[in-house]
């Protein structure tokens, strides 16, 4: 039995400062592969360290919080290939930051789906207060199509999903993923609903370490090994064995990924 984190910042304080540490505790919790994400170009040089010294697979993009920074599309293509990145994330759109420019945030999230189209990568996408302008991009950008049954077409996750099924329709829809973390764990959450309705064989899991807490565990406090926390409340809101969302929760990521 293992399990796959697929939302993890691993190159954030305090993980960052035990990051052979975390990986053991996971490793013994059963959390064999955990995918880490970037969010600005400081933490792009800062996974290719991981991912060249630790063999973790990570992911390279511009946050919506980032786009304030300029955005050089060419060293983050440069980036992908010389780490051998599994996905372009985590990249999405935010109107609930503050001082959010949605116009540059679609422009940086319409120039990295076009750059993992070209690399043949999928995304992991970030998204708050702004579903149905993301979804209105998606659908520019292919996914959703009947091209969406080929092997290259584009491919991806909402991370973090914590709204209602009738969302989750919607993004399910156009052949992405749902990566559901600790907000499962809440009783009554709109999460929950999601995750027992969705099919199987689109769930992913994540903790989104150390930014989100599950039940009785504080963001700070959080790591990769808490996604086996995060796979027995999927299990037990779907009336599904633990073993069974295990097995099919990582070869959904090893799938999506290609790990």
């Amino acid at each position: 039995m293992e399990l796959c984190d697929t939302h993890c910042h691993l190159s954030d304080p305090p993980l960052a400062g035990d990051v052979a540490g975390v990986l053991a505790r996971a490793r013994a919790a059963g959390v064999t592969r955990v995918v880490a994400p970037a969010y600005d170009a400081a933490s792009w040089e800062s996974l290719r360290g991981l991912a060249r010294e630790q063999g973790i697979p990570v992911a390279l993009g511009q946050h919506p919080w980032a786009t304030h920074e300029p955005l050089d599309i060419e060293r983050l293509r440069d980036a992908l290939l010389a780490c051998g990145a599994v996905a372009v994330g985590e990249i999405g759109l935010d109107s609930l930051v503050d001082g959010a420019d949605l116009r540059a945030q679609k422009s940086a999230l319409t120039r990295q789906l076009r750059l993992a189209q070209d690399l043949g990568l999928p995304v992991i996408l970030h998204c708050r207060g702004a579903f149905a302008d993301l979804i209105a991009v998606l659908k520019e950008h292919g996914f959703g199509t009947v091209a969406g049954l080929e092997p290259s077409a584009p491919r991806g996750v909402v991370h973090a999903f914590a709204r209602g099924p009738e969302l989750a329709a919607r993004f399910l829809e156009l052949g992405l993923h749902l990566a559901f973390g600790g907000a499962v764990t809440r009783p009554g959450s709109r999460a929950q609903r999601s995750a027992k309705v969705a099919p199987l064989e689109r769930l992913l899991l994540e903790t989104d370490a150390p930014a989100i807490g599950l039940l009785d565990v504080e963001p700070r406090d959080v790591e990769p090994r808490h996604a086996r926390e995060v796979a027995m409340a999927v299990a037990a809101l779907r009336g599904e064995t633990f073993e069974r969302i295990a097995e099919v929760t990582t070869a959904n990521a090893r799938a999506l990924f290609r790990i």
